[in-house]
């Protein structure tokens, strides 16, 4: 089929294959390009057998392919199809029936079926490509959802006047056995997608997750299509390590004394009274103590896993050591010393004490550290430190340089590898021993439970030293970030020291003390 002619060539259509002929030579090619915009279905493929072929005489030669009026695109994943055009506009107004013949004939033998979109040849522009069909995504079922009981957070109760309570909290959540404690809605099935064949498309389900509690204090019961969350046993619901737990609760409604005695439990405490003096508590759970008038010369109170409230303040008379594996409240403290691995947080102030922890909180506007010692990893706030007498008073940052964390990490990474491998060793002997229990003698029975103390002691380390480990990981993530900030007045006599810089304060001042370019900027 002869496509243009003139004076100097030919193009003609062979077999969808476009060829030139050059009957005088040197045709321009600009010329050459203005005709070829006239017919949108060729699509050059040899430039360079074109250009040769323009500037001599010759037969014919293979410069492009000609193009179907309508042409159909399928993406690779069959999700939709596209058109364009190899026409002029004026040939799409005067072809516009056909067009949507051949565009019915295309899809059906592409067997597109589903998606079909409605086309308007008049708005298109030649060589443009418009979508003609498209498929439907599958969707992804709702993932599972959980809700658990709300435990009321370990924070002062907010007054009238809009100032804070430290004395005043919802501290020990107590629940009775078959109490709700959560729930589950198990993750739904997704909607199937199509694709433009009509081919459905699986879609994936929700994501699941499991609640996360300790077997021995909850139990889990199907309800109306819900996984329902209740409780085991009656005492005080917490979370432990991303647990939700309930420990046992052992109230005591006067003073722990000479009718109780010293008190040991495995669980949280409740004193309504106060602690005698001499007397002790210890318990694996948080331990409240309720009476206003506070403690007086108690011996220890102290909480293995979770924290301490006193909700008066603390008479130590240098003989009373509060320890606590999360954080501890009080009113005042005095002549004490205070431990938390977490938070120590005094409402008034502390004389004469001792305190350790990792955060240590006074009220900003009535807070007042007045002689001892508080030594925090990474912040100590208060309003007032010292007094005017000048009474030595020391504010400590406890922390390590990157340098030496990163070597202490170091350190205990190594010794945590050469436990785990005590572990193993042991745990490798022990399982070969049990199969031979029963006729082991009264000897090597003995034995037999030696290696097994020795197992959960390198068990515990492991554990011990794998904590160490995160605690040393999370302070290098906040290093350079500790501060001693008293928001009032530092007296003469105040010592603030940050990691290995120290100085004694000799006038009032106040602020926020920090390294700044690792110096302290006292």
């Amino acid at each position: 089929m002869l496509i243009f002619s003139n004076d100097y060539l030919e193009t003609i259509e062979e077999k969808d294959k476009v060829y030139l002929k050059t009957i005088r030579p040197n045709f321009p090619l600009k010329e050459f390009d203005q005709l070829l915009r006239q017919f949108p279905r060729i699509r050059l493929t040899n430039f360079s057998a074109l250009k040769q072929a323009l500037g001599k005489v010759s037969d014919r030669v293979e410069i492009g392919q000609w193009l179907p009026i309508i042409e159909l695109e399928i993406s690779k994943d069959k999700m939709s199809a596209s058109v364009s055009l190899n026409a002029s506009t004026d040939q799409l107004k005067s072809k516009e029936e056909k067009l949507l013949v051949t565009l019915d004939e295309l899809l059906q033998h592409n067997r597109i079926v589903y998606g079909i979109k409605k086309i308007d040849f008049k708005k298109m522009i030649p060589g443009k490509s418009y979508k003609v069909a498209e498929g439907m995504l599958p969707k992804k079922g709702e993932d599972a959802k959980i809700t658990y009981l709300e435990i009321p957070e370990r924070k002062p109760v907010i007054r009238e006047d809009g100032k804070a309570d430290y004395f005043e909290m919802n501290f020990i959540f107590e629940i009775k056995e078959g109490d709700w404690l959560g729930e589950k809605i198990p993750p739904q099935p997704g909607i199937d997608g199509k694709n433009i064949l009509g081919e459905s498309i699986s879609a994936p389900p929700g994501d699941d997750q499991s609640l996360r509690y300790d077997p021995k204090a909850a139990y889990e019961k199907v309800e109306n299509g819900k996984i329902v969350l209740y409780a085991a046993k009656t005492g005080i619901v917490q979370k432990q390590q991303g647990l939700l737990s309930v420990s046992h609760h052992l109230p005591i409604e006067g003073d722990v004394g000479y009718a109780t005695g010293n008190i040991t439990f495995d669980g949280s405490v409740t004193v309504r009274g106060t602690v005698s003096s001499g007397f002790s508590i210890m318990a694996t759970g948080d331990i409240s103590i309720e009476s206003a008038e506070g403690i007086t010369g108690a011996a220890s109170i102290k909480s293995e896993n979770g924290d301490i409230y006193i909700k008066g303040g603390v008479f130590g008379l240098g003989e009373t050591e509060i320890e606590a594996g999360g954080s501890i409240f009080v009113k005042h403290v005095n002549d004490a010393k205070l431990l938390a691995k977490n938070e120590i947080v005094i409402g008034l102030y502390s004389m004469g004490s001792y305190l350790i922890a990792n955060s240590i909180l006074l009220d900003e506007r009535k807070g007042k550290i007045i002689g001892g010692k508080a030594i925090a990893k990474s912040r100590i706030v208060t309003g007032i430190s010292g007094n005017r007498l000048e009474r030595q008073t020391e504010l400590v940052i406890d922390c390590l340089s990157k340098q030496e964390a990163n070597k202490s990490i170091q350190e205990k990474a190594a010794m945590l590898k050469s436990e785990r491998e005590n572990v193993v060793n042991l745990t490798s002997r022990l399982n070969d021993i049990y199969p031979l229990k029963n006729s082991l003698n009264n000897q090597q029975l003995k034995s037999l439970t030696i290696l097994e103390a020795e197992l959960k002691k390198k068990n515990k380390i492991l554990s011990e030293l794998d904590q160490e480990i995160k605690e040393l990981m999370e302070n290098l993530k906040n290093a350079g970030k500790e501060e001693i900030v008293v928001t009032k007045e530092a007296f003469p006599g105040t010592c603030i020291k940050i990691g290995t810089k120290s100085s004694v304060l000799n006038k009032r001042t106040q602020g926020r003390f920090l390294l700044e370019f690792g110096e302290l900027n006292v």
